[in-house]
């Protein structure tokens, strides 16, 4: 990311209208081995000759959804909210999950672009590795949306949709700060920080948002962070895996916790991170339960807040933002500009990429009846 992370960001306008249409059927696909990437059809309106961008009749057309894997909650999630609400403005889909193989993701992506997709929504991998299959998408006229991942060094990006991801961290950030009453309290408090994929752009705003709060408290000493690392570089989680946050912080248990040493928070950029530290804890850690952050809200994370075993999660609700990005599409196939409300922070090193910020909220104990069951996101029954 070549732009510097904005301080200044505060918040983005929420979006949560749904687009009405008229139901059309698709085929949606799973998740594909790389060696065999899965076949779609064609739109049979459209010969397949007919230049991809050209713009559609309302209620028309083919949309391409790359989304990165099923291993998350929230990635089938955005997939199914997408494919629902296209299907309900009028649009063929063809969805596709790519197992976290970049190589299977690049596949997808050319079997949409060779069989008609007028448009691409892409929930990318890693951020550095679409540029060929992208440009293969530019020479066809194929407008392209990056969904909630940045895709970087691509002119081919029309469009970034996601929430405001430098909020999010500072969301986190300015919890642990309330819940330790940093601003008042003398301290020191011992924190220990996990964040997400280094190839996953969205990382580095999660984490810059809650260390732009945090770190000033770091440096005068309120608090310490026993393990040294506090770098990014130092902190990131490969894949987001809830397994390799659990073996790191299974490491730093050991060498700085195990003597009876007390842990006060721990700043955990998602949900499955934080499910790996929460492992971690149970299994080796014996003093007074820490704060620990998260964000997505996942069953079993909203489980463990229930139980007292984490504090908060982040709250997105992929609705808004399908429904978002649904009009951008509908936008785009009209042949008119999307709806954008950021047009000065995302930079993906070919230049700034208009995008739409929803925001999110956070959900601890106190109120996730309201933002997860009253919302209809989740029935009470799941999260028993």
């Amino acid at each position: 990311m070549k732009k510097k992370i904005l301080s200044g960001i505060l918040s983005a306008v929420m979006a949560a209208s749904l687009l009405a249409g008229c139901g059309q059927a698709a085929q949606t696909t799973t998740e594909t081995p790389a060696a065999e990437p899965a076949a779609t059809e064609a739109p049979a309106a459209e010969p397949a000759a007919e230049p991809a961008a050209e713009p559609a009749a309302a209620g028309g057309g083919k949309v391409g959804v790359a989304m990165p894997t099923k291993d998350l909650q929230r990635w089938n999630q955005d997939g199914a909210n997408m494919e629902e609400q296209l299907k309900a403005a009028g649009y063929e889909v063809d969805l596709q999950y790519a197992s976290n193989d970049i190589a299977t993701q690049v596949s997808q992506i050319e079997n949409m672009i060779s069989s008609g997709a007028q448009v691409l929504v892409i929930a990318s991998i890693d951020g550095d590795s679409l540029g060929t299959v992208l440009e293969q998408a530019k020479e066809a006229g194929i407008k392209v949306i990056a969904y909630d991942r940045l895709i970087m060094n691509s002119d081919a990006v029309s469009y970034y949709a996601t929430f405001d991801n430098y909020m999010v961290g500072t969301k986190q950030g300015e919890y642990i700060e309330q819940q330790l009453d940093l601003k008042n309290a003398a301290g020191p408090f011992n924190m220990e920080i996990f964040t997400g994929d280094p190839g996953d752009n969205n990382a580095r705003f999660f984490y810059g948002g809650a260390i732009d709060v945090l770190k000033p408290y770091i440096d005068e000493g309120k608090l310490v962070v026993k393990s040294g690392q506090v770098d990014f570089d130092k902190v990131a989680t490969a894949n987001w895996a809830t397994e390799n946050a659990q073996s790191r912080m299974d490491a730093i248990i050991s060498a700085n916790y195990a003597d009876g040493t007390k842990l006060d928070a721990v700043l955990c950029s998602n949900d499955s991170t934080a499910l790996g530290v929460t492992n971690s804890l149970e299994a080796n850690y014996t003093g007074d339960w820490p704060i620990i952050t998260g964000q997505d809200c996942d069953v079993a994370n909203v489980k463990n807040m229930i139980a007292g075993k984490q504090s908060m999660s982040i709250f997105k609700d992929t609705r808004t933002l399908a429904a978002k990005t649904v009009e951008m599409v509908d936008a785009i196939m009209k042949g008119t500009e999307a709806p954008v409300n950021d047009t000065k922070t995302y930079d993906n090193g070919t230049g700034i990429i208009p995008s739409y910020l929803c925001e999110p909220v956070f959900a601890d104990v106190n109120n996730y009846k309201e933002l997860l069951i009253d919302s209809g996101y989740y029935t009470e029954d799941q999260l028993k």
